[in-house]
């Protein structure tokens, strides 16, 4: 063989082996960014159970106290604002911040219908209310549960397309960094208890 035969054939067969890697990496990042998706797509699904759970829990309120409507129409306009948020595809740190905070101003006024059972003790027995507050503390753990496997799903995902060579190929088709959830920036305060 001729030595510019074997440089072409060395070239082609260089240029295959990276070609494959390519695919492969790309396919990888393909399967790590649908991981992100499903795993957001199982946080809104637990939001979704919370949501669903809110008018049961309101009516049954409804029927004992009904002079706390202030509290019963947070709750509602509530639940309507966090179902409105809706971010899709655009898992943006700003975008996750919107939802949130839509969350937390949703479970804010859960706390506070929650609490309305103290002051009525027929509310306190109410077989319905006690089972639809067991199943909201649950779907709570569960938004807990897949908020975390969200934000563990993400990390693997970043680090995953800024390792080196592979933030070649990531950068190549727009592979973009995704946003976590992040806690509450009054977290860190104490909520203050009175008696």
């Amino acid at each position: 063989m001729k030595k510019g035969t074997v440089i072409l054939i060395t070239c082609l067969a260089i240029a295959a082996i990276i070609a494959v890697w390519g695919i492969k990496e790309y396919n990888n990042l393909v399967v790590a960014e649908e991981s992100v998706t499903t795993a957001w797509s199982n946080v809104e699904s637990q939001y979704q159970r919370r949501a669903d759970l809110i008018p049961n829990l309101v009516n049954t309120v409804k029927g004992y106290a009904s002079h706390e409507q202030e509290t019963l129409d947070a709750v509602i306009s509530a639940r309507a604002k966090a179902i409105q948020t809706n971010i899709s595809d655009d898992l943006s740190q700003e975008n996750i911040q919107k939802f949130q905070a839509a969350q937390n101003e949703l479970g804010n006024a859960l706390g506070r219908l929650i609490a309305i059972r103290e002051s009525y003790p027929d509310l306190k027995a109410n077989q319905n209310f006690m089972q639809l507050q067991e199943q909201l503390e649950g779907t709570e753990n569960r938004i807990q549960v897949e908020r975390q496997k969200f934000n563990e799903t993400v990390k693997s995902y970043n680090i995953h397309i800024r390792r080196f060579p592979t933030n070649i190929v990531a950068g190549m088709f727009n592979f973009d960094a995704k946003s976590t959830f992040t806690s509450d920036p009054n977290a860190e305060n104490a909520p203050s208890v009175e008696f």
